[in-house]
């Protein structure tokens, strides 16, 4: 396979969206007394002085550091510069839930596909179907489903699709795959007593 380009390596930025309970530093420059680390409360609003209550949620970090700036313009700061870093995000999460090894929250990345959210959960478990994950998903309010095969991916028939924040994925789980186990697994005990008659 020939080498991937410059531009194979960067994925096109998706822009990260400051939710509630993300942490959050503010940097207002010549401002010290301003500047702070802290968590957007679960309401989604941070309190500055100077600046009072304001909204943080669903905006990214150079909308919010805006939005301060013109707040303390109003307060006679002259031309405030404000940046945001985004520390820490329990908002951008995707759920993964089903026949997967760890199922549970993990965080979103520009990069994050489908089949590195299911690596995430450290893979899927050994009942799970790899022809039957669903991944849920809200778009303009309303609820869609898509099913996707693993392993029509994993073989390269179709790409690996995009996962965003706020996505579930479940991955189905072959209740034929439980019982073979289960057949096995009491495979000796039926055994020994059949053994037993013949003798």
């Amino acid at each position: 396979m020939p080498a991937p380009q410059r531009s194979d390596l960067v994925v096109a930025d998706r822009p990260s969206l400051i939710g509630p309970l993300d942490t959050i530093s503010v940097d207002v420059f010549g401002l010290p007394d301003l500047s702070r680390e802290m968590q957007v409360d679960a309401s989604g609003r941070i309190a500055m002085p100077l600046v009072g209550t304001i909204d943080a949620r669903g905006k990214t970090a150079d909308e919010l550091s805006r939005s301060i700036e013109a707040v303390l313009r109003r307060r006679y700061v002259r031309d405030p510069q404000v940046t945001i870093n985004i520390k820490s995000s329990v908002s951008q999460v995707v759920t993964v839930d089903g026949a997967v090894v760890e199922p549970g929250l993990y965080p979103v990345t520009n990069q994050m596909t489908l089949m590195r959210a299911i690596a995430s959960a450290k893979g899927v478990s050994d009942f799970g179907k790899l022809d039957d994950v669903v991944i849920l998903r809200t778009v303009d309010g309303k609820r869609m489903a898509g099913l996707y095969n693993i392993g029509a991916i994993r073989r390269g028939y179709y790409g690996d699709p995009p996962i965003f924040a706020n996505d579930v994925i479940i991955v189905g789980d072959s209740p034929a795959r439980r019982l073979f186990r289960d057949f096995v697994s009491l495979a000796p005990l039926l055994a020994a007593p059949l053994v037993a008659i013949v003798n």
